[in-house]
């Protein structure tokens, strides 16, 4: 362990150096790559140091003992053994994880999609009830969102939704909502009071940047129409939604949420690159052995991840087994728990992987 954070410590000090130099700075791209690192470094750097601190003072008691002479002194010493040796333990499991290599997706923006699937109109109430939830959650993180693009459903909620979330570290945690949600209710459609099965998707794009993805611009069509739904006269009469469809892979991406043309251009091709990216992002992650064995790699959209059950209160979290009875908190935006108990899964799975020996 302690040779392994020999060298970090020399990458941390080797990128101190990097992220001053002039090259660097002018280079947006590698700059923000090295500030990453950087940041992630620190972290293990000062979990190192508290880990080496510690493990000289059990060296330094363990000396005490030895020598023998004063009894309190060496009783001191044998507590302070028994202390440091606990937070010792503990730190190893820590670092252990920290030092696991990260996913370099995760530091990215994301693209949110939610579409209402089976159960008519109560889908789409459910799709709007995950919208607000998400919402709440980014909210209570401080990350910024912004709709793209809605679809409303014609009893309230969304067909369709789709909006960008800004902050840090934004894809490592929603990555885990990628799946097919499930909720058992009674509907506000329903006469007799019987529970039904509803379902939404939602879809977590890393956001790409130009960077990462590189589109030939004769290869997208645009189209061009009125917008629809509320914001005005104008909304109605201008042509100021944007469509736009990448002709060599069939992908569409249009936005019609701003006023301005150029606006839902630029924001309808965000989309499209992070929809492109993710294509890319997928052919990799199936070529890559190790990812494939992870949770939640690509995201599968078919695979029922969580089911919400109303009248008992409930979300079940079906991949790894965990259950809750705190719906309503989480239905107002109290997911992280559930979050980090899927990092936890997955992390003891890529630790398992790696082998033991690797530390």
């Amino acid at each position: 362990m302690l040779d392994k954070l020999h060298l970090v410590k020399q990458r941390f000090d080797e990128v101190a150096d990097l992220i001053i130099q002039p090259d660097i700075i002018s280079d947006q791209k590698r700059y923000i790559q090295y500030s990453k690192e950087y940041k992630d470094l620190g972290i293990v750097v000062e979990k190192a140091n508290e880990y080496e601190t510690l493990l000289a003072n059990i060296k330094e008691a363990n000396a005490i003992i030895a020598e023998g002479g004063d009894d309190e002194m060496v009783e001191m010493a044998k507590m302070e053994i028994e202390t440091a040796a606990l937070r010792v333990d503990e730190l190893n499991e820590e670092i252990k994880f920290l030092l696991i290599p990260k996913d370099p997706e995760d530091a990215k923006n994301v693209m949110m999609e939610i579409r209402a699937g089976t159960g008519g109109d109560e889908a789409s109430i459910f799709a709007g009830d995950l919208y607000r939830m998400y919402t709440k959650f980014c909210a209570d993180k401080g990350w910024k969102t912004e709709i793209v693009d809605i679809s409303e459903g014609t009893s309230g909620g969304f067909k369709e939704v789709i909006f960008s979330v800004s902050g840090d570290d934004v894809y490592g945690n929603m990555k885990f909502e990628s799946g097919v949600h499930r909720v058992q209710r009674v509907p506000q459609t329903e006469t007799q009071g019987r529970v039904h099965t509803s379902a939404a998707t939602v879809m977590v794009l890393p956001e790409a940047e130009e960077f990462d993805v590189q589109i030939n611009m004769s290869d997208v069509r645009k189209d061009f129409f009125c917008s629809s739904g509320p914001g005005g006269q104008s909304v109605n009469t201008t042509y100021s939604a944007v469509r736009l469809t990448h002709l060599p892979t069939g992908l569409v991406a249009q936005c019609q949420d701003q006023k301005s043309q150029h606006k839902n251009f630029e924001k309808a091709l965000t989309v499209l690159r992070s929809r492109l990216y993710e294509m890319e992002l997928n052919k990799k992650l199936e070529e890559d052995s190790l990812k494939r064995k992870t949770m939640v790699s690509s995201g599968d959209r078919s695979a029922k991840i969580r089911t919400y059950n109303y009248p008992q209160g409930r979300v079940t979290e079906h991949r790894i087994g965990l259950t809750m009875y705190d719906l309503s908190s989480i239905m107002n935006g109290d997911i992280q728990k559930i979050i980090d108990e899927l990092k936890m899964a997955e992390n003891s799975e890529k630790l398992k992987s790696l082998g033991e020996d690797v530390f």
